[in-house]
Order: C-alpha cells, then sequence, then structure tokens
C-alpha cells in the first residue's frame, strides 16, 4: 500500500468523523455545504446510514457538475436514492444543477461569491439552520484573498456554522518546497499556499475571517487516534517499509475545522 493510500483512509476517516460529530450535535436537522465537491459520494453514504441532513449541497465547476449530473440520471443506484426522498417523479434543473428535496448539485464558481449564493438559494438553502461546510483541497487552489472571501462570506451568511478544511500544511519546508515544485512542474500551481505555512496559520485564517473557534491537526496526528483495530486491518492489506516517507507526507496535510455559533449545540466541542 502506497503511503498517499493510507493518507486518503485517514483523510476519509478524519472527515467523515467530523461530518458525523457535527450530525450527532445538530440530531441531523441541518444542511451540509460540500465545496468543491467532485464526484465525491458523501450523499449517497450517509443516507446508507440514515444520517442525512435536511438538505445537502454539492458545488463545482458546471464542467465537473455536468459529468456527475449525467452519471446520476443514467445510474439508478445513483439517481433511486435521491428519488426516494423527493416528492416528484422527476428531478429538476438541467446539465449544471439538479435539485430535489434532500439534494442538490450545484455548476459554480466559489470565487463568485454573489453567484454562488444565488443558485443556493434558488435550490432553497436555509440560512437559519446550522450549517456544515466542507472544502478537500480546494481553498489552496485559490488565491488568499479569494479564499478568504468565501470562508468570511460563510461566517457572514450562517449564524451557526462549522467549517471543514483539508489541505497542505508545513509547506515553508524542504519537502514542502519539493511537493510544490513538483506540482508547478506538472502546470498546477497552488495559488493559495501561502495560509499552508502552518497549523497556526490554518487556524489564524479563519479566526480572522469571522469564525470564533479554530482547532487543526496534521494528518499523523489523526492517524495515531484511529481506532487501533481498523488501522491495523488496513495496514495489514499490504506491507510498506517507507515509513519515513509516510509521516513526511501526512505532516504535510491537515484537518482544520472552525466554528461559530452554535453554543447550546456543543459545536465547539467538536473534534477528531
Amino acid at each position: 500500500m502506497l503511503p498517499s493510500a493510507r493518507g486518503y483512509f485517514a483523510r476519509v476517516q478524519g472527515i467523515s468523523q467530523l461530518i458525523k460529530a457535527f450530525l450527532q450535535k445538530t440530531k441531523c436537522h441541518c444542511q451540509i455545504l460540500n465545496l468543491g465537491a467532485g464526484m465525491d459520494t458523501t450523499f449517497w453514504i450517509l443516507k446508507d446510514q440514515d444520517l442525512l441532513p435536511d438538505k445537502y449541497f454539492e458545488v463545482d465547476f458546471p464542467l465537473i457538475v455536468t459529468r456527475k449530473v449525467h452519471s446520476i440520471r443514467s445510474r439508478p443506484l445513483l439517481s433511486k436514492p435521491i428519488l426516494e426522498l423527493h416528492s416528484e417523479d422527476s428531478l429538476q434543473g438541467d446539465g449544471h444543477m439538479l435539485d430535489s428535496k434532500r439534494y442538490a448539485i450545484i455548476g459554480a464558481d466559489l470565487r463568485d461569491l454573489p453567484t454562488l449564493e444565488e443558485k443556493l438559494k434558488k435550490c432553497n438553502m436555509n440560512a437559519q439552520l446550522p450549517t456544515l461546510l466542507v472544502t478537500e483541497c480546494v481553498l489552496v487552489y485559490m488565491t488568499p484573498e479569494q479564499s478568504a472571501n468565501l470562508i468570511r462570506w460563510a461566517a457572514s451568511s450562517f449564524e451557526t456554522a462549522m467549517f471543514i478544511s483539508y489541505e497542505q500544511v508545513n509547506m515553508d519546508d524542504r519537502f514542502g518546497q519539493i511537493m510544490i515544485e513538483n506540482l508547478r512542474r506538472r502546470q498546477c500551481d497552488l495559488a493559495g499556499v501561502e495560509p499552508c505555512k502552518s497549523l497556526e496559520s490554518q487556524k489564524e485564517r479563519f479566526l480572522s475571517n469571522g469564525w470564533e473557534t479554530a482547532s487543526a491537526m496534521n494528518m499523523m496526528e489523526l492517524y495515531s487516534r484511529l481506532p487501533q483495530a481498523e488501522v491495523s486491518r488496513i495496514e495489514s492489506l499490504e506491507f510498506l517499509d517507507e515509513l519515513e516517507l509516510l509521516e513526511q507526507l501526512m505532516t504535510h496535510y491537515c484537518l482544520c475545522w472552525a466554528t461559530r455559533g452554535g453554543s447550546k449545540l456543543g459545536l465547539s466541542e467538536v473534534t477528531c
């Protein structure tokens, strides 16, 4: 098993733990906004686990959304769970959007906040509901100003909210610089790497843009906190002798989560 595979396992486990903690605190009376969702399948997983929020929103570039909408409409395994929760026989929308009672996917640019908000409201986003926002390797591709605007918009739009961000950290050291150079050679420039210097800089981007609490943890620490039985099962699937590389890689990614409001719900107590 490659180090990146164990890293992905830790990423999925960590984000799932935070999402489930938020759903538990709100008793699922909430909404989730997955920003830059890609082909993510969290909605279907939560439905299978009977943990769906009042509504689950996904946002990505229109081209990505077009592909996903086509996949949903052409595969009963994906469309049936949505229709089962819908009050009508057919799903609303076009190639760049699909809306139903409990699930919506929207084609929009996260840097264009007025249009993003307009499209979310058209799909019945409720600013009064406790709201969880999730980004995975999304903010780092925006300029620091653009990501700060998005974080500030989220803080000002929802009175009770939590924001989960997964992306790079410790990018000022030699290993981090090599990561940046390798990506640049592949014509993939990390425009928003500046806030990824440390766990403190990751937290500060939220605290300085309207959020009341912020926590951060590198993925190696998170990996060490996962249930040992599950970790042992994953590690038994394939031998890995590059333990030093695994640690280097996982200390250069982190989960950061921030909250505002929700004191009665105990959102500030949520942790991995």
